[in-house]
């Protein structure tokens, strides 16, 4: 019986997603789910959702839910994971108080001032996780969900080198799902593979019966004079490849679209989007709750579109399948640095999971990807030498940042945060910098 274990289970919708997408598999049916949460009631209620999906989907799983995360982790062969460290509350001051400065996220999960501050305040829960799976699961993989991605699985790889780890995220799937429905492909008749960073990826090959799909995707573009007005197409239309995130989260990894009411106005963007997004989640929690407690069914989407119940399969049946992760670069991607994390292809069977190497990105994409890269980079550096400085100069780093606020506003907006989240944050990370200290 194959043990997957759940951290931060409390993510009930994606919980139950992945519980179904693992469930349906024969081989899976009767595996041991494990869920842990610090917040008892998400706990009951992610608990609750396993336990209606196994009988829904006529399976036989074994569920058990843990407050500590230790017996949680203990003979697990899979970590699942999905924290949220500080909830909605630190969400929010991720995104507003920057807005009070005059710096516009949409998301702000990825890289920029909110990546940054999420990296930090995971860092720390991150590196329990690694040092409990040492010491209960040595050779169990880790898939990370947990945003910020790469800075996320950077981190792991600094901490903890020994663990099998990868990082997954859906954006390459949908990607190649929605571009093929727009130009009329089915997607299983397609062949495509992207190579980047997280939400800043490139779809290096997209074909069909061997002809590329580039030209007929122009030729769509051409004839819907609204698709111009998407962050995607545009830098389609100057990079020459498409990006593998949605318009709303690659808007805010540049300099070209959050400045101006006028841009975000043509892009159609709407600053502060993922504020409505995370009351939304709430939304659903409570919605499943009141579904468990009236004995209804569960609404349980269609096919596995998520790559962890791909990978747990096909490691543990030797299923061969190609997926798309996000791991350090060693000679995966050579115009990127070395070390850090990338998302590349990568083949999956009982042998294990190999990432593809893909050479060079074309020299436009890797320089696009670079200020990405370097914004982790300084994070997980302050992180390591606890250096507050460090902090700064990451959000001085991130183009959306930069081309909206002056150096001192930049300072002054990381001191506020520093003091909101207070000890979310790494100890010596906690220090304020004056912002004409030398």
């Amino acid at each position: 019986m194959v043990s997957i274990a759940f951290v931060g289970a409390g993510s009930v919708v994606f919980t139950r997603q992945l519980v179904a997408d693992i469930l349906r598999y024969p081989e899976l049916a009767d595996a041991r789910l494990v869920l842990h949460d610090i917040d008892p009631e998400r706990l009951r209620v992610a608990e609750g959702t396993a336990r209606q999906v196994s009988r829904q989907l006529g399976a036989s799983a074994t569920v058990e839910a843990y407050a500590d995360r230790r017996r949680a982790l203990d003979g697990a062969d899979f970590v699942v994971n999905m924290i949220q460290v500080g909830g909605i509350d630190a969400t929010l001051k991720d995104l507003e108080i920057p807005a009070r400065h005059g710096l516009r996220q949409t998301i702000g999960d990825t890289t920029g001032v909110g990546g940054v501050f999420r990296a930090l305040r995971t860092f720390p829960v991150l590196e329990g996780i690694a040092n409990d799976m040492r010491e209960l699961c040595p050779q169990a993989w880790l898939l990370n969900y947990t945003n910020p991605m790469a800075m996320n699985v950077w981190w792991i790889s600094t901490v903890a080198p020994d663990l099998k780890v990868a990082g997954l995220c859906h954006s390459v799937y949908w990607t190649a799902h929605d571009l093929a429905e727009l130009v009329g492909v089915p997607v299983e008749e397609t062949r495509y593979r992207a190579a980047g960073v997280n939400h800043q990826a490139w779809l290096l090959e997209w074909e069909h019966q061997g002809e590329s799909l580039y030209p007929r995707l122009r030729e769509t573009i051409r004839r819907d004079p609204g698709l111009e007005r998407r962050v995607r197409v545009e830098i389609f239309r100057r990079l020459g490849y498409y990006p593998t995130e949605t318009s709303e989260h690659s808007s805010e990894y540049l300099p070209w679209f959050l400045r101006s009411d006028e841009q975000i106005e043509r892009y159609r963007l709407q600053p502060l989007e993922y504020v409505g997004i995370s009351r939304e989640n709430v939304a659903e929690f409570e919605a499943a709750r009141r579904a468990l407690a009236a004995g209804e069914d569960l609404a349980l989407e269609d096919g596995a579109s998520e790559y962890a119940p791909q990978i747990i399969h096909s490691l543990v049946t030797g299923t061969p399948r190609e997926v798309h992760v996000n791991v350090p670069n060693h000679g995966l991607i050579d115009n990127l640095p070395q070390g850090a994390v990338v998302e590349v292809p990568a083949e999956v069977d009982g042998d294990g999971l190999r990432p593809v190497p893909m050479g060079s990105l074309p020299v436009q994409c890797a320089a696009l990807n670079q200020p990405y890269v370097s914004v982790g980079a300084l994070t997980v550096e302050a992180a390591r030498t606890g250096d507050p400085r460090l902090v700064r100069q990451a959000v001085l780093m991130d183009p959306n940042a930069s081309s909206t606020l002056t150096p001192e506003q930049i300072w002054a907006l990381c001191d506020e945060l520093v003091t909101a989240h207070g000890d979310l944050l790494p100890e010596p990370l906690r220090a304020l910098v004056p912002a004409g200290a030398l």
